[in-house]
C-alpha cells in the first residue's frame, strides 16, 4: 500500500470514528428528549390530580372530604417533586464519569417516570431487587439503557402483559446482573443474532406514542454496556417473551469508600 493510500485509509477510519461519535451524541440527545417528554406527561398528570382534588375540596364543605382532598394533593405534590428531582439530576449530570452506582434507585426512578405509560398500555411490573453492591457505572447512561429496554418490552405487549425486572449479584464474577423480561410475543430465533445491529428492528416503525422503530435503541444499549466493561445478551422464545440480561462490574472497595 502506498503512503497516499495509507493516508486515505486513515482518513476514512477517522471519518467513521467521527460519524460514530456523532451518532452516539444524537442517540444521547434523543434519549434525553424522550425522558423529558415522559417526565412532562407524568408531571401534567400530577398537576391534573392536584387541580381536581383542589376543586373537590372547594366544592365540599364537610371535613372528611376536605381531608381526603388534602391528602391526595399532598401525595401528588410529593410525586411532582420526585419527578422534578429525577429529570434535573439527569440533565445536570452529563459527564462520562463512572462511579459507584445504586442500580435499585435507577430502576425505581425509571419505573416512576414510566408509570403512567405502562398503566395506559395495561402493563404491570414485577420487581425482584436483591441487595447488591454498587456497580461501577454512569447512572445516566444505565438509565438510558433501562428506559429503552422497558419501553421495548411494553411495545412487545400491545394487548398488555407483565414486565419483570430482577437485580442480583454474581459473586464469583464480581458483577451485578440486571434482567428485564417481558411476557410478549418473543423474537424469532433467526432474528436474534442481528438484534443489536444498528438499524435492525423487529418493528415496522414508531408506535402510537411515537417511540421506537429506528433500530438504534438496542445498538446504543450494547455500546453503552460494553463501554462499562459489561455484557448484554438476549434470550427469547416466540409466544413466551423476551429477556435482556445485563452484567456490570461491581465498584471496587476503594471507589465505594471514596463515594
Amino acid at each position: 500500500m502506498t503512503s497516499t493510500q495509507t493516508d486515505h485509509a486513515l482518513s476514512d477510519q477517522e471519518k467513521i470514528a467521527y460519524l460514530t461519535h456523532q451518532l452516539q451524541q444524537s442517540q444521547a440527545l434523543a434519549s434525553l428528549g424522550e425522558l423529558t417528554g415522559t417526565a412532562t406527561h407524568e408531571f401534567n398528570n400530577v398537576l391534573m390530580t392536584i387541580l381536581n382534588y383542589a376543586k373537590l375540596g372547594i366544592r365540599h364543605k364537610d371535613e372528611a372530604t376536605r381531608d381526603k382532598a388534602l391528602t391526595k394533593i399532598l401525595a401528588a405534590a410529593e410525586r411532582a417533586a420526585k419527578i422534578s428531582q429525577t429529570i434535573l439530576a439527569t440533565a445536570r449530570n452529563r459527564s462520562d464519569d463512572f462511579e459507584p452506582t445504586d442500580l435499585a434507585s435507577i430502576i425505581e426512578d425509571s419505573l416512576m417516570l414510566l408509570e403512567r405509560e405502562l398503566r395506559q398500555y395495561r402493563v404491570s411490573v414485577e420487581t425482584d431487587l436483591q441487595d447488591v453492591p454498587a456497580a461501577r457505572a454512569n447512572g445516566n447512561q444505565i438509565q438510558r439503557v433501562l428506559l429503552n429496554l422497558v419501553i421495548n418490552a411494553r411495545q412487545a405487549m400491545p394487548e398488555g402483559g407483565t414486565i419483570s425486572i430482577g437485580l442480583k449479584t454474581n459473586a464469583e464474577a464480581n458483577e451485578v446482573l440486571l434482567t428485564v423480561r417481558d411476557s410478549g410475543s418473543g423474537i424469532p430465533q433467526d432474528q436474534l443474532p442481528n438484534i443489536f445491529e444498528p438499524f435492525f428492528s423487529t418493528k415496522s416503525g414508531p408506535d402510537a406514542s411515537g417511540k421506537g422503530g429506528t433500530g438504534l435503541g438496542l445498538s446504543a444499549c450494547r455500546d453503552i454496556i460494553q463501554e462499562h466493561g459489561g455484557r448484554i445478551r438476549v434470550e427469547s422464545t416466540v409466544g413466551r417473551g423476551t429477556a435482556f440480561i445485563i452484567r456490570l462490574p461491581v465498584a471496587s472497595k476503594s471507589e465505594s469508600a471514596a463515594a
